[in-house]
Parts: C-alpha cells; sequence; structure tokens
C-alpha cells in the first residue's frame, strides 16, 4: 500500500473523491494494476463519471486476463464498503465489473453471489500531498500561489462554464417562480425583478413587498403614477401615518387608505427595510419610487425585453424618472439638493445580470429558441462587471475582469468551488494536481 508509510497521514485522511480523481484521470500506476487473485489488469477506457446514484463509472472498459469486460467500476477506500453500503442487496450494482479500492480486505460479491474482482490502486504520494495542501492552506483561494501558473487557456475555458452554470442555478429560482405563477412569465418576471431591485441589502422585503402585491392588482392602476406609489409604500409600511408637514406623503397616505380596502392588503412592517451604511441613492424609498416608475411605463414588461436585442435598447425601457417629489428627497420629510435621481448605470448592470439575463436564459431554454441563450450571453459580454470585495480580490490575484460574462463565473467559482475546497471538481485544480508531480509544493 502506498499511503501506509506516509508520516502525514493514514488511509482514513483519504477520502473517496480522491480515489474518483485518480481513476477518471488515470494518474495511478496501470501496470500494477491486478485482481485480488493476481491477473493482469488493462484499463481500456475509464467510463464515464456518474454522480448520480449507482455505480461511480458507467460503460468502462476492462481486461483482465484475456476477458474484456464491458461494464461499470465501483471505487471504495476499502473493499468491505460494498457491504457497508448495501450494494450486495442492490442489483443495480450487478454490472460492475471491477471494485477499484485503496485496501483490500474482504471479497466482495454481487446478488448472485459472484465474486467480483477488486485491484487495489497504487499512485504518486505527491498527488496527494498536493491535495492536502490545498485543502488545507489558508489562502483566500486554496490554490492562490499557483494561479499565475495555470494556462490561460484552461482558465478561460472553465470560466465559460462557470458562466453557464451560475445561469443554471439562476433559473431554478425562475422555474419555481413559473411553477407558483401558473405559467405567468410577466408575473415571474415582477416578483424576481423586484427582488433585485433591492439589491443585496433589501432583496427579501422587496421580494415580499411585490409578492404581497400581485400584478393583477398593479396593472389595475398602472396608469395612476401617484395611486402606484400610494400602493406600493403604503403596503411597504412607509405611510404609517398622516404627516401634515409633507403634502405629497398626506396625498399618497390618503390615497393609500382607498387602495388598502380596494386590494383588501395589510402593511408590511417598516422595520424590515434597512437604511444603515446604505448610500441615499440605493434608499429602499428610492428604489420603490423608481420600481413605480417602471411599472407605470410598461404594460407588459418582459415581453417589451424580449422585443429589445441590445443592452443599449434596455437601457432606454429603463430610463426612469421618478415623480417630481424625489427630485428633492431620498425618503419622506426630509429633504435633499435638487437631482433628477435616474436609475444608476451600476444599478442597471445588476438588474440585467440577475433579472434580465437569466430569464432570457430559461425562456429560450424552455421554448427551444436559442436565440434568446445566444441574447442572453451576448448581453454578459457587454454588460460591465460589477463591483464587489470578491471581484476586486480576483483581480489583485491578477485575473483580467472584462465584462459580467466573466465577474459572473468567478462568483461561482470563489462561492461554490473555492470557499468549499472542490479542487477536484475544478478544472483549474484539476491542471494543478494532474501535472508531472514534483516534491516539495509551495505551503
Amino acid at each position: 500500500m502506498v499511503f501506509l508509510n506516509l508520516q502525514t497521514t493514514s488511509i482514513v485522511n483519504i477520502p473517496e473523491k480522491f480515489l474518483h480523481h485518480l481513476w477518471k484521470h488515470r494518474l495511478f500506476f496501470e501496470e500494477k494494476l491486478a485482481t485480488q487473485l493476481g491477473e493482469k489488469i488493462e484499463v481500456i477506457k475509464v467510463g464515464q463519471h456518474n454522480i448520480h446514484a449507482g455505480p461511480d463509472f458507467q460503460n468502462a472498459r476492462i481486461r483482465i486476463g484475456n476477458t474484456l469486460w464491458v461494464g461499470n467500476v465501483e471505487i471504495h477506500i476499502h473493499s468491505s464498503d460494498w457491504y457497508c453500503h448495501g450494494h450486495h442487496h442492490d442489483k443495480a450494482y450487478d454490472n460492475v465489473i471491477l471494485q477499484v479500492v485503496l485496501n483490500h480486505n474482504q471479497q466482495v460479491r454481487r446478488t448472485n453471489n459472484e465474486v467480483i474482482p477488486t485491484t487495489e490502486i497504487q499512485f504518486d504520494n505527491n498527488l496527494f500531498i498536493h491535495y492536502q495542501h490545498l485543502q488545507e492552506n489558508e489562502s483566500w483561494i486554496p490554490c492562490e500561489k499557483e494561479l499565475p501558473t495555470v494556462d490561460p487557456s484552461i482558465i478561460d475555458f472553465w470560466l465559460s462554464r462557470l458562466t453557464i452554470e451560475r445561469l443554471e442555478h439562476k433559473t431554478r429560482q425562475i422555474e419555481q417562480l413559473l411553477l407558483e405563477n401558473q405559467n405567468n412569465w410577466e408575473a415571474a418576471f415582477y416578483i424576481m425583478l423586484a427582488k433585485n431591485f433591492g439589491f443585496k441589502v433589501n432583496a427579501g422585503p422587496f421580494e415580499m413587498l411585490a409578492r404581497s402585491l400581485p400584478l393583477s392588482n398593479v396593472s389595475r392602476i398602472r396608469d395612476n403614477l401617484q395611486q402606484l406609489e400610494a400602493l406600493f409604500f403604503g403596503q411597504a409600511g412607509f405611510l404609517d401615518q398622516k404627516r401634515l408637514d409633507d403634502e405629497y406623503h398626506r396625498q399618497l397616505f390618503d390615497e393609500f387608505l382607498y387602495l388598502q380596502k380596494r386590494f383588501r392588503v395589510k402593511p408590511m412592517p417598516k422595520h424590515l427595510w434597512r437604511f444603515a451604511k446604505l448610500r441615499p441613492v440605493n434608499f429602499p424609498t428610492l428604489r420603490i419610487a423608481q420600481f413605480c416608475t417602471l411599472m407605470h411605463q410598461s404594460e407588459r414588461l418582459f415581453s417589451e425585453i424580449l422585443e429589445r436585442s441590445t443592452l443599449h435598447q434596455l437601457r432606454t425601457l429603463f430610463d426612469l424618472q421618478p415623480s417630481p417629489y424625489w427630485n428633492t428627497h431620498y425618503g419622506f420629510h426630509k429633504t435633499s439638493p435638487h437631482r433628477h435621481k435616474r436609475l444608476g448605470e451600476d444599478a442597471f448592470n445588476v438588474l440585467v445580470v440577475n433579472t434580465i439575463v437569466p430569464f432570457l436564459f430559461i425562456y429560450g431554454q424552455i421554448h427551444d429558441k436559442p436565440q434568446f441563450k445566444e441574447r442572453a450571453l451576448d448581453l454578459l459580454l457587454e454588460t460591465g462587471p460589477e463591483k464587489n470585495s470578491i471581484l476586486s480580490r480576483w483581480k489583485i490575484l491578477g485575473v483580467n475582469i472584462p465584462n459580467a460574462y466573466y465577474s459572473q463565473a468567478l462568483l461561482e467559482l470563489k462561492n461554490v468551488y473555492c470557499n468549499q475546497r472542490r479542487c477536484l471538481d475544478c478544472q483549474i485544480g484539476n491542471q494543478l494536481l494532474n501535472r508531472p508531480q514534483r516534491e516539495g509544493y509551495p505551503m
């Protein structure tokens, strides 16, 4: 056994997924493969890695002795894990032609009592030493010191994959919204857009607000901006008392008393909204006013978005100028210097990335219209990258982030792979781990 002689680890430290990686990338000593009975093993095809239920690798081609076998491969740390995992009772494992293990401690059999050939995998110790380093170092990302040595084409290819993966994660939320709204695209888009109008800090309250005011009700008063503001601000809890010192607030208050009865709504608690540490342009009161203007300007917003093919055309749709009151206010009662409170470029970009692009992508997918999926990706290439602490750190590491296509991929990489130390599932980690091995990795 290769690892029993290691001073820094033991067999119990080696995860099964590491053996999967060795098998998948053929990082083992093939010339040393033999069954427990001493028969020579030749791996012609390792098979397709199966991440779902069932054997670990499917449709492998293995020559054992003079016989060519086609079937599945199961991988365990100990051969006795076959019984610990209950495979001896599962006919789905009867087509396993080879069990690959680190430690062969028990003969295993199929449900019909036939013995399954088993082999112990052997490999270079440095592979696991390097893997341990990536798992245990406390750098911002596991491969921080080695990242500059990675082939740029590998990084570019992987980031392209991650952009799609991130889109697929976002579209799952949309699928749920469509289910809740009986496949009404406009209603589902309305809720997701409202959530993202709250951006990160007020996303929850904004989504709650939209869900409490169905689009069907909003559409009934769409032509009257003051009624829209009264309904949204009242339902959000900002019209909790009549203020005679603010004429517009008083008008909205009186209007909401009527609308509250008409639509039978119960206002949200005002304390749910967060203002602390926000710039005034991001205050939820101003965002609600901008959202009301958008609802006022567009009768069927998602349908209009489907008809616009460029970022510039979408920008005109989101050129929002709230009612005149907001030229001198960021919130109620306290005045501010006169300024047109249009939706800023950065805020618009966030809405494109988090709402418009995922909706276009899944719309094209569900309706088998690839042009909308392509448009979604084109919009990411046209849109500037987001601005946040994660992307700032990537820039410090020398990663170029020209647009949202790459910024979205890098957010996915950091949050889903690096933070969880999923180096074995990462193409960058794979390239580092699969290099010709050498002594002394950077620690």
